[in-house]
Protein backbone atom coordinates (compact mmCIF):
# COMPACT_ATOMS: atom_id res chain seq x y z
CA UNK A 1 0.00 0.00 0.00
CA UNK A 2 1.06 3.28 -1.03
CA UNK A 3 -0.09 6.50 -0.05
CA UNK A 4 -0.33 8.88 -2.53
CA UNK A 5 -1.23 12.83 -2.08
CA UNK A 6 -2.11 14.66 -4.81
CA UNK A 7 -1.78 18.87 -4.75
CA UNK A 8 -3.06 21.02 -7.28
CA UNK A 9 -5.62 23.81 -7.16
CA UNK A 10 -7.45 22.45 -10.39
CA UNK A 11 -10.35 20.02 -9.49
CA UNK A 12 -9.75 18.56 -13.21
CA UNK A 13 -6.47 18.06 -12.87
CA UNK A 14 -6.61 16.09 -9.59
CA UNK A 15 -9.42 14.21 -10.59
CA UNK A 16 -7.35 12.63 -13.76
CA UNK A 17 -4.78 11.62 -11.58
CA UNK A 18 -6.91 10.18 -9.12
CA UNK A 19 -8.74 8.14 -12.19
CA UNK A 20 -5.26 7.05 -13.80
CA UNK A 21 -4.07 6.08 -10.27
CA UNK A 22 -6.91 4.30 -9.55
CA UNK A 23 -7.04 2.43 -12.58
CA UNK A 24 -3.67 1.55 -13.10
CA UNK A 25 -2.77 0.51 -9.48
CA UNK A 26 -6.22 0.21 -7.88
CA UNK A 27 -6.16 -1.02 -4.52
CA UNK A 28 -2.41 -0.65 -3.84
CA UNK A 29 -3.06 3.04 -3.73
CA UNK A 30 -4.73 5.59 -0.77
CA UNK A 31 -5.14 8.52 -2.58
CA UNK A 32 -6.10 12.54 -1.01
CA UNK A 33 -5.92 15.84 -2.23
CA UNK A 34 -5.43 19.37 -1.11
CA UNK A 35 -6.00 22.58 -3.43
CA UNK A 36 -4.14 25.35 -1.37
CA UNK A 37 -0.27 25.20 0.06
CA UNK A 38 -1.55 25.63 3.41
CA UNK A 39 -4.14 22.95 2.79
CA UNK A 40 -1.16 20.37 1.29
CA UNK A 41 0.60 21.08 4.51
CA UNK A 42 -2.12 20.44 6.70
CA UNK A 43 -2.76 17.02 5.02
CA UNK A 44 0.72 15.76 5.02
CA UNK A 45 1.09 16.55 8.91
CA UNK A 46 -2.22 13.97 9.10
CA UNK A 47 -1.71 11.58 6.06
CA UNK A 48 2.35 11.44 5.74
CA UNK A 49 2.25 10.67 2.32
CA UNK A 50 4.79 8.19 0.83
CA UNK A 51 4.05 10.16 -2.64
CA UNK A 52 3.70 13.97 -2.87
CA UNK A 53 2.41 14.95 -6.45
CA UNK A 54 2.99 18.61 -5.99
CA UNK A 55 1.62 21.97 -8.37
CA UNK A 56 4.32 24.39 -8.20
CA UNK A 57 1.34 27.39 -8.32
CA UNK A 58 -1.18 27.05 -5.78
CA UNK A 59 -3.07 30.07 -3.79
CA UNK A 60 -1.33 31.01 -0.48
CA UNK A 61 1.95 29.15 0.11
CA UNK A 62 3.52 27.54 -3.66
CA UNK A 63 4.54 24.20 -3.66
CA UNK A 64 8.35 24.74 -3.47
CA UNK A 65 7.65 26.28 0.30
CA UNK A 66 5.42 23.38 0.87
CA UNK A 67 7.30 20.57 0.26
CA UNK A 68 10.38 22.44 2.45
CA UNK A 69 7.96 22.50 4.99
CA UNK A 70 6.73 18.93 4.52
CA UNK A 71 10.24 17.69 3.79
CA UNK A 72 11.11 19.17 7.49
CA UNK A 73 8.37 16.57 9.09
CA UNK A 74 8.33 13.44 6.50
CA UNK A 75 11.90 12.97 5.47
CA UNK A 76 10.73 9.98 3.94
CA UNK A 77 7.96 11.60 1.39
CA UNK A 78 8.78 11.09 -2.25
CA UNK A 79 8.52 14.19 -4.26
CA UNK A 80 6.71 14.80 -8.14
CA UNK A 81 6.40 18.05 -9.54
CA UNK A 82 4.20 18.75 -12.24
CA UNK A 83 4.18 22.28 -13.35
CA UNK A 84 2.74 24.39 -16.30
CA UNK A 85 5.74 26.76 -15.46
CA UNK A 86 9.19 25.75 -17.42
CA UNK A 87 11.11 27.71 -15.30
CA UNK A 88 14.85 27.31 -14.76
CA UNK A 89 14.55 28.77 -10.99
CA UNK A 90 11.77 26.47 -10.01
CA UNK A 91 13.36 23.70 -11.66
CA UNK A 92 16.65 24.22 -9.87
CA UNK A 93 14.66 24.83 -6.28
CA UNK A 94 13.39 20.88 -7.09
CA UNK A 95 16.52 19.61 -7.37
CA UNK A 96 17.81 21.07 -4.32
CA UNK A 97 14.73 19.63 -2.29
CA UNK A 98 15.44 16.10 -3.97
CA UNK A 99 12.35 15.85 -6.48
CA UNK A 100 12.22 12.47 -8.00
CA UNK A 101 11.08 13.95 -11.43
CA UNK A 102 9.86 17.41 -13.02
CA UNK A 103 6.95 17.26 -15.15
CA UNK A 104 5.40 19.87 -17.56
CA UNK A 105 1.80 19.82 -17.66
CA UNK A 106 -0.55 19.10 -19.57
CA UNK A 107 0.85 15.28 -18.79
CA UNK A 108 1.04 12.21 -20.55
CA UNK A 109 -0.10 9.12 -19.01
CA UNK A 110 2.05 6.92 -20.22
CA UNK A 111 4.73 9.48 -18.38
CA UNK A 112 2.72 10.20 -15.22
CA UNK A 113 2.33 6.19 -14.39
CA UNK A 114 6.04 5.55 -15.56
CA UNK A 115 6.95 8.09 -12.55
CA UNK A 116 5.15 6.73 -10.07
CA UNK A 117 6.56 3.52 -10.61
CA UNK A 118 9.68 4.56 -10.30
CA UNK A 119 8.61 6.37 -7.50
CA UNK A 120 7.44 2.97 -5.34
CA UNK A 121 10.15 1.12 -6.78
CA UNK A 122 12.02 3.86 -4.60
CA UNK A 123 10.14 3.48 -1.81
CA UNK A 124 9.80 -0.49 -1.65
CA UNK A 125 13.69 -0.24 -1.60
CA UNK A 126 13.85 2.12 1.57
CA UNK A 127 11.36 -0.28 3.10
CA UNK A 128 13.48 -3.36 2.06
CA UNK A 129 16.37 -1.69 3.24
CA UNK A 130 14.68 -0.32 6.77
CA UNK A 131 13.32 -3.84 7.44
CA UNK A 132 17.05 -5.17 6.82
CA UNK A 133 18.62 -2.36 8.78
CA UNK A 134 15.87 -3.53 11.54
CA UNK A 135 16.74 -7.11 11.43
CA UNK A 136 20.11 -6.87 11.63
CA UNK A 137 19.78 -4.41 15.01
CA UNK A 138 17.95 -6.93 16.43
CA UNK A 139 20.40 -9.60 16.03
CA UNK A 140 23.01 -7.42 16.98
CA UNK A 141 20.97 -6.54 20.45
CA UNK A 142 20.52 -10.42 21.14
CA UNK A 143 24.37 -10.61 20.36
CA UNK A 144 25.73 -7.49 21.87
CA UNK A 145 25.26 -8.18 26.02
CA UNK A 146 27.64 -11.64 24.73
CA UNK A 147 30.36 -9.19 22.70
CA UNK A 148 30.09 -6.51 25.33
CA UNK A 149 30.79 -9.36 28.20
CA UNK A 150 33.40 -10.75 25.75
CA UNK A 151 35.51 -7.68 25.56
CA UNK A 152 35.11 -6.70 29.32
CA UNK A 153 36.46 -10.25 30.36
CA UNK A 154 39.63 -9.81 27.47
CA UNK A 155 40.46 -6.54 29.03
CA UNK A 156 40.06 -7.23 32.75
CA UNK A 157 41.57 -10.88 32.09
CA UNK A 158 44.51 -9.49 30.04
CA UNK A 159 43.14 -12.58 28.07
CA UNK A 160 43.57 -10.72 24.34
CA UNK A 161 45.66 -9.73 22.24
CA UNK A 162 46.06 -6.07 20.39
CA UNK A 163 43.80 -6.96 17.20
CA UNK A 164 40.83 -8.23 19.69
CA UNK A 165 40.82 -5.25 21.32
CA UNK A 166 40.45 -3.24 17.87
CA UNK A 167 37.86 -5.85 16.39
CA UNK A 168 35.59 -5.50 19.76
CA UNK A 169 35.83 -1.73 19.26
CA UNK A 170 34.64 -2.12 15.67
CA UNK A 171 31.91 -3.80 16.51
CA UNK A 172 30.78 -2.32 19.55
CA UNK A 173 31.29 1.12 17.92
CA UNK A 174 33.98 2.39 20.25
CA UNK A 175 35.77 5.37 19.25
CA UNK A 176 37.43 6.19 22.29
CA UNK A 177 41.26 4.82 23.18
CA UNK A 178 40.44 5.75 27.05
CA UNK A 179 37.56 4.49 29.61
CA UNK A 180 37.27 4.15 32.98
CA UNK A 181 36.04 1.08 34.80
CA UNK A 182 32.87 0.98 37.26
CA UNK A 183 31.63 -2.01 39.63
CA UNK A 184 28.21 -2.38 40.30
CA UNK A 185 27.93 -3.87 43.45
CA UNK A 186 24.53 -5.22 44.96
CA UNK A 187 23.18 -6.83 48.17
CA UNK A 188 20.32 -6.97 50.71
CA UNK A 189 21.70 -3.70 52.47
CA UNK A 190 24.99 -2.30 53.10
CA UNK A 191 26.84 -2.81 56.64
CA UNK A 192 30.17 -0.70 56.72
CA UNK A 193 31.80 -1.59 53.27
CA UNK A 194 30.23 -4.63 52.56
CA UNK A 195 26.71 -5.85 51.07
CA UNK A 196 24.93 -8.70 53.11
CA UNK A 197 23.58 -11.24 51.54
CA UNK A 198 25.85 -11.66 48.15
CA UNK A 199 24.92 -14.78 47.02
CA UNK A 200 21.46 -14.64 47.03
CA UNK A 201 20.88 -11.42 45.83
CA UNK A 202 23.19 -12.18 42.69
CA UNK A 203 20.48 -14.71 41.90
CA UNK A 204 18.20 -12.06 42.05
CA UNK A 205 19.78 -9.46 40.03
CA UNK A 206 20.96 -12.24 37.71
CA UNK A 207 17.10 -12.62 36.62
CA UNK A 208 16.29 -9.10 36.25
CA UNK A 209 19.85 -8.71 34.16
CA UNK A 210 18.24 -7.51 31.10
CA UNK A 211 16.45 -4.62 33.00
CA UNK A 212 19.52 -3.71 35.09
CA UNK A 213 21.74 -3.19 31.78
CA UNK A 214 18.81 -1.39 30.04
CA UNK A 215 18.62 0.69 33.61
CA UNK A 216 22.54 1.39 33.56
CA UNK A 217 22.17 2.34 29.60
CA UNK A 218 19.83 4.79 30.60
CA UNK A 219 22.88 6.92 32.67
CA UNK A 220 25.76 5.72 30.62
CA UNK A 221 26.90 5.31 27.17
CA UNK A 222 28.37 1.80 28.34
CA UNK A 223 29.27 -1.60 27.59
CA UNK A 224 28.18 -3.80 30.31
CA UNK A 225 29.97 -7.27 31.68
CA UNK A 226 27.91 -10.38 33.14
CA UNK A 227 26.64 -10.66 36.77
CA UNK A 228 30.07 -11.98 38.76
CA UNK A 229 29.04 -12.94 42.13
CA UNK A 230 27.17 -9.59 43.26
CA UNK A 231 29.11 -7.71 40.90
CA UNK A 232 28.68 -6.08 37.35
CA UNK A 233 31.52 -4.88 35.84
CA UNK A 234 31.16 -1.77 33.03
CA UNK A 235 33.01 0.22 30.98
CA UNK A 236 32.98 3.62 29.60
CA UNK A 237 34.62 4.65 27.20
CA UNK A 238 36.09 8.29 27.66
CA UNK A 239 37.78 10.42 24.53
CA UNK A 240 40.36 11.74 26.98
CA UNK A 241 43.26 10.69 29.02
CA UNK A 242 42.28 12.94 31.71
CA UNK A 243 38.79 13.90 33.67
CA UNK A 244 38.78 17.58 35.22
CA UNK A 245 37.49 17.73 38.58
CA UNK A 246 34.03 19.03 36.94
CA UNK A 247 33.49 16.25 35.16
CA UNK A 248 34.37 13.91 38.12
CA UNK A 249 31.96 15.71 40.43
CA UNK A 250 29.09 15.10 37.66
CA UNK A 251 30.05 11.45 37.22
CA UNK A 252 29.56 11.38 40.85
CA UNK A 253 25.86 12.98 41.37
CA UNK A 254 25.13 10.77 38.06
CA UNK A 255 26.59 8.00 39.70
CA UNK A 256 23.99 8.36 42.95
CA UNK A 257 21.22 8.77 40.71
CA UNK A 258 21.85 5.60 38.85
CA UNK A 259 22.50 3.97 42.10
CA UNK A 260 18.55 5.46 43.92
CA UNK A 261 17.22 4.72 40.39
CA UNK A 262 18.47 0.57 40.48
CA UNK A 263 17.12 0.72 44.39
CA UNK A 264 13.92 1.84 43.47
CA UNK A 265 13.72 -0.52 40.66
CA UNK A 266 14.25 -3.73 41.75
CA UNK A 267 14.63 -3.20 45.31
CA UNK A 268 18.09 -4.42 46.18
CA UNK A 269 20.76 -2.03 47.62
CA UNK A 270 23.65 -0.85 45.22
CA UNK A 271 26.65 0.58 45.35
CA UNK A 272 29.54 1.82 42.92
CA UNK A 273 32.87 1.64 42.64
CA UNK A 274 34.46 3.71 39.92
CA UNK A 275 37.95 3.78 38.58
CA UNK A 276 40.41 6.25 36.75
CA UNK A 277 40.83 7.14 33.39
CA UNK A 278 43.42 4.86 31.83
CA UNK A 279 44.14 3.49 28.16
CA UNK A 280 41.61 0.74 27.20
CA UNK A 281 44.38 -2.13 27.17
CA UNK A 282 44.82 -1.01 31.09
CA UNK A 283 40.97 -1.52 32.20
CA UNK A 284 42.05 -4.38 34.51
CA UNK A 285 43.93 -1.73 36.67
CA UNK A 286 41.00 0.57 36.59
CA UNK A 287 38.55 -1.90 37.94
CA UNK A 288 40.78 -2.58 40.86
CA UNK A 289 40.66 1.12 41.53
CA UNK A 290 37.01 0.76 41.40
CA UNK A 291 37.13 -2.23 43.83
CA UNK A 292 39.18 -0.84 46.07
CA UNK A 293 37.29 2.79 46.48
CA UNK A 294 34.51 1.03 47.65
CA UNK A 295 36.93 -1.27 50.38
CA UNK A 296 38.59 2.05 51.36
CA UNK A 297 35.28 3.82 52.00
CA UNK A 298 31.73 3.47 53.15
CA UNK A 299 30.04 6.08 50.51
CA UNK A 300 27.11 4.37 48.13
CA UNK A 301 29.18 5.99 45.17
CA UNK A 302 32.85 6.40 45.30
CA UNK A 303 35.45 7.21 43.09
CA UNK A 304 39.26 6.34 42.98
CA UNK A 305 40.73 9.60 42.29
CA UNK A 306 38.39 11.07 45.76
CA UNK A 307 40.66 8.53 47.76
CA UNK A 308 44.31 7.89 49.11
CA UNK A 309 44.49 4.77 47.03
CA UNK A 310 47.05 3.87 44.48
CA UNK A 311 49.77 5.36 43.61
CA UNK A 312 50.74 9.08 42.29
CA UNK A 313 53.99 10.19 40.73
CA UNK A 314 55.78 13.73 41.32
CA UNK A 315 54.83 15.66 37.90
CA UNK A 316 57.22 15.07 35.26
CA UNK A 317 57.95 11.60 36.35
CA UNK A 318 57.54 9.39 33.25
CA UNK A 319 55.18 6.83 33.99
CA UNK A 320 54.60 5.94 30.13
CA UNK A 321 58.23 5.46 29.34
CA UNK A 322 58.10 2.85 32.87
CA UNK A 323 55.27 1.37 31.74
CA UNK A 324 56.12 0.71 27.65
CA UNK A 325 59.72 -0.49 29.21
CA UNK A 326 58.44 -3.39 31.11
CA UNK A 327 55.86 -4.39 28.60
CA UNK A 328 58.78 -4.38 26.62
CA UNK A 329 60.67 -6.74 28.33
CA UNK A 330 57.36 -8.53 29.08
CA UNK A 331 57.28 -9.75 25.59
CA UNK A 332 61.13 -10.56 25.48
CA UNK A 333 62.08 -7.68 22.79
CA UNK A 334 65.18 -6.45 23.59
CA UNK A 335 65.87 -3.67 21.04
CA UNK A 336 62.02 -1.51 22.12
CA UNK A 337 63.46 -2.67 25.61
CA UNK A 338 66.82 -0.84 25.36
CA UNK A 339 65.66 2.34 23.75
CA UNK A 340 63.12 2.37 26.61
CA UNK A 341 65.83 2.28 29.27
CA UNK A 342 67.83 4.12 27.70
CA UNK A 343 65.22 6.99 27.09
CA UNK A 344 64.62 6.82 31.35
CA UNK A 345 68.14 7.00 32.20
CA UNK A 346 68.55 9.84 30.05
CA UNK A 347 65.62 11.44 32.17
CA UNK A 348 67.02 10.33 35.55
CA UNK A 349 70.36 12.32 34.41
CA UNK A 350 68.48 15.48 33.76
CA UNK A 351 66.14 14.64 36.50
CA UNK A 352 68.55 13.89 39.66
CA UNK A 353 72.18 13.49 37.71
CA UNK A 354 73.87 14.83 40.67
CA UNK A 355 72.11 12.25 43.44
CA UNK A 356 73.61 8.89 41.87
CA UNK A 357 72.32 6.84 44.86
CA UNK A 358 68.60 7.57 43.69
CA UNK A 359 69.96 5.98 39.87
CA UNK A 360 71.80 3.44 41.59
CA UNK A 361 68.55 2.29 43.81
CA UNK A 362 65.84 3.17 40.44
CA UNK A 363 67.79 0.39 38.13
CA UNK A 364 68.42 -1.94 40.87
CA UNK A 365 64.53 -1.62 41.46
CA UNK A 366 63.94 -1.88 37.44
CA UNK A 367 66.09 -4.88 37.19
CA UNK A 368 64.62 -7.00 40.21
CA UNK A 369 61.56 -6.33 38.40
CA UNK A 370 62.24 -7.16 35.01
CA UNK A 371 63.93 -10.67 36.36
CA UNK A 372 60.56 -10.96 38.07
CA UNK A 373 58.85 -10.75 34.78
CA UNK A 374 61.30 -13.10 33.14
CA UNK A 375 60.83 -15.33 36.17
CA UNK A 376 56.94 -15.17 35.46
CA UNK A 377 57.01 -15.62 31.88
CA UNK A 378 59.62 -17.28 30.88
CA UNK A 379 59.69 -20.99 32.83
CA UNK A 380 62.50 -20.41 34.92
CA UNK A 381 63.34 -21.78 38.13
CA UNK A 382 64.04 -19.78 41.27
CA UNK A 383 66.98 -19.32 43.28
CA UNK A 384 67.19 -17.83 46.23
CA UNK A 385 70.75 -16.87 46.09
CA UNK A 386 70.95 -16.23 42.31
CA UNK A 387 71.28 -12.19 43.10
CA UNK A 388 73.46 -11.81 46.05
CA UNK A 389 75.72 -9.72 44.05
CA UNK A 390 73.60 -7.11 42.79
CA UNK A 391 73.43 -4.63 45.66
CA UNK A 392 77.60 -4.92 45.57
CA UNK A 393 77.69 -4.65 42.17
CA UNK A 394 75.77 -1.41 41.24
CA UNK A 395 77.81 0.66 44.57
CA UNK A 396 80.67 -0.58 43.04
CA UNK A 397 79.27 1.32 39.66
CA UNK A 398 80.53 5.03 39.41
CA UNK A 399 79.59 7.51 36.58
CA UNK A 400 76.54 6.43 34.37
CA UNK A 401 78.13 5.14 31.67
CA UNK A 402 79.16 2.17 33.92
CA UNK A 403 75.33 2.29 35.92
CA UNK A 404 73.59 2.19 32.24
CA UNK A 405 76.00 -0.68 30.53
CA UNK A 406 75.09 -2.98 34.14
CA UNK A 407 71.63 -2.03 33.59
CA UNK A 408 71.27 -2.85 29.92
CA UNK A 409 73.41 -6.25 30.55
CA UNK A 410 70.96 -7.22 33.11
CA UNK A 411 67.09 -5.90 31.24
CA UNK A 412 69.18 -7.86 27.93
CA UNK A 413 69.07 -11.23 29.88
CA UNK A 414 65.97 -10.59 31.18
CA UNK A 415 64.20 -10.72 27.45
CA UNK A 416 66.04 -13.26 26.69
CA UNK A 417 65.51 -15.87 29.38
CA UNK A 418 61.64 -14.95 28.32
CA UNK A 419 62.52 -16.37 24.80
CA UNK A 420 64.60 -18.76 25.34
CA UNK A 421 63.89 -20.16 28.69
CA UNK A 422 60.43 -21.26 26.93
CA UNK A 423 62.52 -22.74 24.45
CA UNK A 424 65.37 -24.72 26.72
CA UNK A 425 62.60 -26.03 28.81
CA UNK A 426 60.22 -27.24 25.41
CA UNK A 427 64.01 -28.96 24.42
CA UNK A 428 64.70 -29.97 27.64
CA UNK A 429 61.09 -31.78 27.47
CA UNK A 430 61.91 -32.99 24.15
CA UNK A 431 64.88 -34.67 25.15
CA UNK A 432 63.84 -36.43 28.43
CA UNK A 433 60.84 -37.87 26.06
CA UNK A 434 62.91 -39.17 23.25
CA UNK A 435 65.57 -40.75 26.13
CA UNK A 436 62.76 -42.27 27.36
CA UNK A 437 61.33 -43.91 24.01
CA UNK A 438 64.77 -44.97 23.07
CA UNK A 439 65.18 -47.09 27.07
CA UNK A 440 61.31 -48.40 26.45
CA UNK A 441 60.62 -48.99 23.04
CA UNK A 442 60.53 -52.64 23.51
CA UNK A 443 57.98 -52.41 25.83
CA UNK A 444 54.20 -51.76 25.44
CA UNK A 445 54.31 -47.73 26.19
CA UNK A 446 51.99 -45.26 24.89
CA UNK A 447 51.46 -41.49 24.75
CA UNK A 448 49.72 -41.00 28.13
CA UNK A 449 53.19 -42.67 29.20
CA UNK A 450 55.45 -40.63 27.82
CA UNK A 451 52.98 -37.38 28.81
CA UNK A 452 53.25 -38.61 32.81
CA UNK A 453 57.13 -39.07 32.30
CA UNK A 454 57.30 -35.23 31.54
CA UNK A 455 54.68 -34.20 33.89
CA UNK A 456 52.91 -32.53 30.46
CA UNK A 457 48.82 -33.14 29.69
CA UNK A 458 49.03 -35.67 26.73
CA UNK A 459 47.15 -33.29 24.38
CA UNK A 460 50.15 -30.18 24.79
CA UNK A 461 52.82 -32.93 25.09
CA UNK A 462 51.58 -34.79 21.02
CA UNK A 463 51.35 -30.85 20.04
CA UNK A 464 54.82 -30.00 21.53
CA UNK A 465 56.46 -33.57 19.93
CA UNK A 466 55.22 -33.16 16.46
CA UNK A 467 56.48 -29.07 16.37
CA UNK A 468 60.03 -30.72 18.10
CA UNK A 469 60.42 -33.56 15.87
CA UNK A 470 57.86 -33.07 12.45
CA UNK A 471 56.55 -36.67 13.48
CA UNK A 472 53.67 -37.55 15.52
CA UNK A 473 54.28 -39.99 18.53
CA UNK A 474 53.27 -43.00 16.88
CA UNK A 475 55.51 -42.05 13.65
CA UNK A 476 58.46 -41.26 15.97
CA UNK A 477 57.99 -44.84 18.01
CA UNK A 478 57.01 -47.17 15.09
CA UNK A 479 60.20 -45.52 13.18
CA UNK A 480 62.71 -46.22 16.43
CA UNK A 481 61.09 -49.51 16.01
CA UNK A 482 61.57 -50.25 12.90
CA UNK A 483 65.00 -49.30 12.71
CA UNK A 484 65.86 -51.21 15.63
CA UNK A 485 64.49 -54.51 13.99
CA UNK A 486 66.32 -53.89 10.90
CA UNK A 487 69.47 -53.62 13.02
CA UNK A 488 68.82 -57.18 14.45
CA UNK A 489 67.70 -58.51 11.13
CA UNK A 490 71.50 -57.73 9.60
CA UNK A 491 73.60 -58.21 12.00
CA UNK A 492 72.09 -61.06 14.83
CA UNK A 493 70.99 -65.17 14.22
CA UNK A 494 67.96 -63.95 16.44
CA UNK A 495 64.77 -65.40 15.75
CA UNK A 496 61.70 -64.02 13.95
CA UNK A 497 59.96 -64.12 17.21
CA UNK A 498 62.87 -62.98 19.37
CA UNK A 499 63.25 -60.11 17.20
CA UNK A 500 59.55 -59.15 17.08
CA UNK A 501 59.29 -59.09 20.80
CA UNK A 502 62.52 -57.16 21.40
CA UNK A 503 60.96 -54.45 19.57
CA UNK A 504 58.02 -54.05 20.91
CA UNK A 505 55.12 -56.14 19.34
CA UNK A 506 53.49 -59.21 20.59
CA UNK A 507 52.01 -60.10 17.32
CA UNK A 508 54.48 -61.14 14.54
CA UNK A 509 51.77 -60.65 11.56
CA UNK A 510 51.53 -57.00 12.61
CA UNK A 511 54.74 -56.48 12.77
CA UNK A 512 55.15 -57.89 9.62
CA UNK A 513 53.01 -55.66 8.15
CA UNK A 514 54.13 -52.99 9.81
CA UNK A 515 57.90 -53.75 8.54
CA UNK A 516 56.72 -54.08 5.51
CA UNK A 517 54.68 -51.24 5.52
CA UNK A 518 57.53 -48.88 6.24
CA UNK A 519 60.17 -50.58 4.77
CA UNK A 520 58.98 -52.51 1.57
CA UNK A 521 59.83 -55.40 2.54
CA UNK A 522 58.71 -58.15 4.55
CA UNK A 523 61.36 -59.01 8.08
CA UNK A 524 62.48 -62.20 5.69
CA UNK A 525 63.00 -60.77 2.84
CA UNK A 526 64.95 -57.94 4.35
CA UNK A 527 67.00 -60.40 6.34
CA UNK A 528 67.87 -62.26 3.32
CA UNK A 529 68.58 -59.49 1.24
CA UNK A 530 70.78 -58.20 3.35
CA UNK A 531 72.59 -61.57 4.38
Amino acid sequence: MYRVMLADDEGIVIDSMKFIIEKEFGEECEVEFAKTGRAVIELAERFRPDIAVMDIQMPGINGIEAMKEIKAFSANTVFIVMSAYDKFDYAQEAIKLGVLEYINKPMEKTRFVQVLRKAMELIDNKRKKRSDDLLVKEKLESVEPIIENGLIYNILFQEHFEEDIDNYKTILGVEADYGYMMCVVCGDSQEGNHMTNAVGSSVKISKHYTEVRAGLKEFFNCKIGTVMANKIAVLVPYESSTMDYNTRIDLIDKGREMVRYLRRRFDISFRLGIGGVKPLKEMGQSYQEAINALIATTNQVAHADDLPIGCDYEKDYPVDLEKKLFESVQRGDYNEAALHAGAFIEWMEGSEGSNIMSIRLKLLEFVLWAERLAYENGGMTYRFGSRDSYLPDVMSLEGSTQLKEWFLDKIKTSCQNIGSKRQERSTDTIKIARDYIGDNFSKDISLDDVSRVVNISPYYFSKLFKEATGENFIEYLTNIRIEKAKDLLKNSDLSMKEICAMCGYSDPNYFSRTFKKNVGLTPTEYKEKNA
